[in-house]
């Protein structure tokens, strides 16, 4: 039976970079689910991150999943070396993907759970011929790119709509909100259905720390 508490997964775009390591396990010892990285290549998005590299290095670290997100072009021609990198979960975009179908499947073959995102003007109904092999689906909840955004209210529909969608196809598959989630904002993602909020600099660059920013997400969440 699925645990129906919210799943909590720290965004390290948020971290400060000078001392990852222990961040990410700061963020572990403070009840994190999973410990999200995000992947950008200034062509799919309007910025540049990091690569395979800084997922090895958190692999040797973390004990809890890596949910790996690439905002990158063509994704297709990197699954195996994030794969490899120590990723758990990798999740593509839609509208980054000619053949979703495919590179779903390959995620799979890799031995990794598959996920699908989808941008803001995105609807829920790109997915309806993939939904039933992805294990997470990831509502962005701003235009990717950037941390510290406003969070989008509409996408609580497209959140609810995914809801559905996913109770009627009987499968086990999460919900992730992505953007904009702090203690005012994750009990509304949670009340539309999400079952995973990504968080960043409400938890890395909480004023009492990080266990602090997290135990607040944590209460808010279950407040709801």
């Amino acid at each position: 039976m699925r645990d129906t508490r919210m799943k909590i997964a720290p965004s390290i775009l948020a971290a400060d970079f000078t001392c990852l390591g222990e961040q990410v396990q700061e963020a572990q010892a403070a009840g994190a689910d999973m410990i999200h990285i995000d992947i950008m290549d200034g062509r799919f998005v309007p910025n540049i991150t990091m690569g395979p590299l800084v997922v090895e290095a958190v692999a040797r670290v973390a004990t809890i999943p890596l949910d790996v997100h690439l905002m990158i072009v063509e994704p297709g021609g990197f699954l195996r070396r994030f794969a490899e990198s120590g990723a758990d979960i990798i999740s593509v975009h839609v509208e980054a993907c000619a053949h979703l179908h495919r590179t779903v499947d390959e995620i799979q073959g890799l031995g990794c759970r598959a996920g699908v995102a989808l941008n803001p003007h995105t609807p829920a109904s790109a997915l309806g011929e993939v939904l039933e092999m992805a294990s997470i689906v990831n509502v962005m909840t701003v235009n990717p790119g950037f941390g510290g955004q406003a969070f989008i209210q509409s996408m609580t529909r497209k959140i609810g709509q995914l809801s559905r969608m996913v109770k009627q196809s009987g499968e086990d598959i999460e919900i992730e909100v992505d953007g904009g989630i702090h203690r005012d904002t994750i009990a509304i993602a949670n009340r539309a259905g999400a079952t995973v909020a990504v968080a960043g600099t409400c938890i890395f660059q909480h004023e009492a720390g990080i266990a602090a920013g997290m135990a607040e997400l944590r209460e808010a969440a279950e407040r709801g």
